[in-house]
């Protein structure tokens, strides 16, 4: 008789019983469950084993003992030949086999430690890991910034009335459901902290600008809570990596980039809502002049495999209490619609839609240059003096004519510090101060957020 199965996630065949097959039945509890059959072999063919007897008493008995589970075990026979089977449930709880955790994958036997254990053992808990307390972390230890940005953002999108907004930082906090046992859980850490890599390495963003593969031309980290981090990636990527192109139509100016907006910022946002946090390193944004490539360390849940991406599916994130955050702010949606949106963005635009792929240990998301923006940047690089070409930037009327210069620094790198300007355009620093102060009176710069972590906003670029 040959078992009508094949050796899989869930089933496992043994022509024999050995005692080290207690950890088949260990990794089986910690995983979905699944039957070990003693006396079959590779191919599912019964071949029987020898003192069934004494093994339908040894085989429970030695499951009891060593991890104290219970087992439904079936002694069966079959022309003659015994043979068991041995139904295991997953447990509630993580199981071990002499003080080691073992789990399956695929049709495979894993010893866990490490990073993958701490998985595990959260896993079947039923806990995700962003909801895990932070100890000595206290309400008035969180950027300000990043409430005024969550609130500003959830007014405007009507996810929570003014009521609900207007209350202190401490009762949003919990209204949001990011406390256990009076303590912040890392959800709330990560995203409002002005310095969340203290508990979580790798929680930052870095970019840059590649020449070519093997080339970086200029780069930049993003630190901070991931609520402001999202904002200044953004508007960094978008103003000194992203050039516009510019045409006209009939006598209206149009800015062009590459790939839209709108788009990339939902690539970004389920980068960072998905993101492995037990992983150490940071998202990575690679731009060229024609493309894009994202990439975050992380996997896409096993119900929505790479061929669905584009296609209607189920919404379950990664870090569920983070993602919470982003939706109720209106920054995300909470219906696995991202990738619709993202499809729906690309076609107004007529761009291409981002590929994405599992072959480097993560998450990529490939971003390139529609045809028609390669077709433009074909007639710039002809009629266009280089120098423009490097930067698009219209300088305002109203702009003082000394502090052009740091207008257009500042415009080309949000990130700049004071001390960064006076370097670049040899300048000292009391000018510098009084090119800023001029540029803040003519509205044409805002600063956002703090000396330190902050950020500078072009007022003209958008209003001009």
């Amino acid at each position: 008789m040959i078992i009508q199965k094949r050796e899989n996630q869930d089933v496992e065949f043994k022509q024999s019983w050995r005692d080290e097959y207690l950890k088949w039945i260990c990794a089986f509890a910690n995983t979905e469950g699944g039957i070990l059959y003693i006396g079959v072999n590779d191919i599912g063919e019964v071949c029987g084993v020898a003192d069934s007897h004494r093994l339908s008493e040894d085989i429970p008995n030695k499951i009891k003992h060593t991890m104290g589970l219970v087992c439904d075990i079936k002694l069966l026979n079959e022309g003659n030949k015994d043979y068991f089977k041995i139904s295991v449930e997953k447990y509630p709880f993580p199981v071990s086999y002499h003080g080691k955790y073992y789990k399956r994958s695929g049709s495979t036997l894993q010893e866990l430690s490490g990073i993958e254990l701490d998985k595990m053992i959260l896993s079947v808990q039923g806990r995700t890991w962003d909801s895990i307390p932070v100890p000595n972390v206290q309400i008035e230890d969180l950027e300000n910034d990043a409430f005024r940005l969550f609130r500003t953002k959830a007014a405007d999108s009507g996810r929570l009335d003014k009521e609900s907004l207007s209350v202190t930082n401490g009762t949003l906090i919990k209204n949001l459901h990011l406390t256990e046992n009076e303590m912040l859980n890392r959800a709330a850490v990560l995203a409002f902290h002005p310095d969340p890599e203290q508990w979580v390495t790798g929680a930052y963003i870095k970019v840059a600008f590649f020449e070519n593969e093997a080339d970086i031309l200029y780069q930049d980290e993003i630190h901070g809570p991931l609520l402001l981090q999202v904002e200044k990636t953004m508007e960094l990527i978008y103003t000194k990596y992203m050039k516009a192109l510019i045409s006209y139509d009939d006598i209206y100016r149009k800015e062009t980039f590459f790939f839209p907006r709108a788009a990339f910022r939902e690539l970004l946002l389920n980068a960072v809502i998905h993101k492995d946090y037990l992983s150490t390193t940071p998202i990575q944004i690679r731009i060229y002049k024609d493309k894009i490539r994202l990439w975050n360390d992380g996997n896409l849940p096993k119900e929505v495999p790479l061929e669905n991406l584009y296609k209607e599916h189920v919404s379950k994130p990664t870090n569920p209490n983070l993602a919470n955050i982003f939706f109720k702010c209106g920054m995300v949606e909470s219906w696995g619609r991202g990738f619709e949106k993202i499809a729906a963005y690309c076609a107004e635009e007529k761009a291409k839609l981002p590929e994405i792929d599992l072959s480097l240990g993560g998450v990529t998301a490939r971003c390139f240059a529609s045809d028609a923006y390669l077709e433009l940047l074909g007639r710039h690089s002809e009629k266009v003096p280089r120098k423009f070409l490097e930067s698009s930037l219209k300088v305002p009327r109203n702009c003082p004519e000394k502090a052009q210069k740091t207008y257009i620094a500042i415009a080309q790198n949000p990130q700049v510090t004071s001390k960064k300007l006076s370097e670049e355009l040899k300048i000292s620093d009391r000018a510098v101060r009084k090119h800023i102060k001029e540029l803040k009176a003519a509205g044409l710069i805002e600063r956002i957020g703090s000396d330190r972590a902050g950020h500078w906003r072009i007022i003209a670029a958008e209003n001009d």
